[in-house]
């Protein structure tokens, strides 16, 4: 069902679990307020909290609770793998954390815009993001790109879809739920700009490799 983990994805994973136990059963509250991410403008931001978030997911019986932690591991183990031995361990390192870092100052864009139009200052101020989902839009996204003819199969679906059309399927269902107020407590934005960055680095990635190889040849 999985390709066979490779040594980053596997420590990622792993990183998480050992977050989420400690979290939850060593010294909850405490390290949900310490590592999970607030508006840059929140009296509680840190900034560690931009790295640190990515390990964090929700606590177990709230919201999604296990679910959370469950599907964004599960997503990580299906597509990482590939990418990180196409890419090499640092490249792959790159693009996970620095779509988890977009993700985060993409939602803090839409959290301005709120602001602007009114919203409750104190409750976006007080109200953290937390999920490694920002870093794995991206990781997906950038499978999407550098392998748009793959075809995959999901869930339900009884028919196989070319990831191609995931970057844009993401994009679009993204949008929509985060203009329309959807499936509240879930920072869509954020994975917007998990998406896009994963997508800028992996196009330019592919060009450069397709450049090079076209060159040899």
């Amino acid at each position: 069902m999985f390709p066979r983990l490779t040594p980053i994805t596997r420590n990622i994973i792993i990183l998480n679990g050992i977050f989420y136990l400690a979290s939850n059963f060593v010294a909850y509250p405490k390290l949900y307020e310490i590592f999970s991410v607030y508006y840059i403008g929140s009296p509680f931001f840190r900034v560690w909290q931009i790295i640190t978030h990515m390990f964090m997911h929700a606590p177990l019986g709230q919201g999604i609770g296990l679910t959370h932690i469950l599907f964004n591991m599960l997503t990580l183990a299906s597509f990482g793998p590939v990418l990180e031995q196409v890419l090499g361990e640092k490249k792959y390192i790159m693009l996970y954390f620095l779509s988890g870092i977009g993700a985060y100052f993409l939602n803090c864009g839409w959290n301005y815009f709120e602001i602007m139009q009114g919203a409750n200052v104190e409750e976006i101020y007080s109200i953290p993001m937390m999920g490694a989902s920002g870093a794995i839009f991206g990781v997906v996204a950038a499978f999407s790109t550098m392998f748009p003819d793959s075809k995959l199969f999901f869930m339900f679906i009884p028919f196989p879809i070319k990831a191609k059309y995931l970057f844009p399927g993401i994009i679009v269902i993204s949008l929509y739920l985060g203009f329309s107020g959807s499936m509240g407590g879930i920072a869509h934005f954020a994975h917007i700009g998990g998406a896009v960055v994963g997508f800028l680095l992996a196009k330019s990635w592919k060009d450069i490799i397709e450049s090079i190889n076209s060159v040899i040849e």
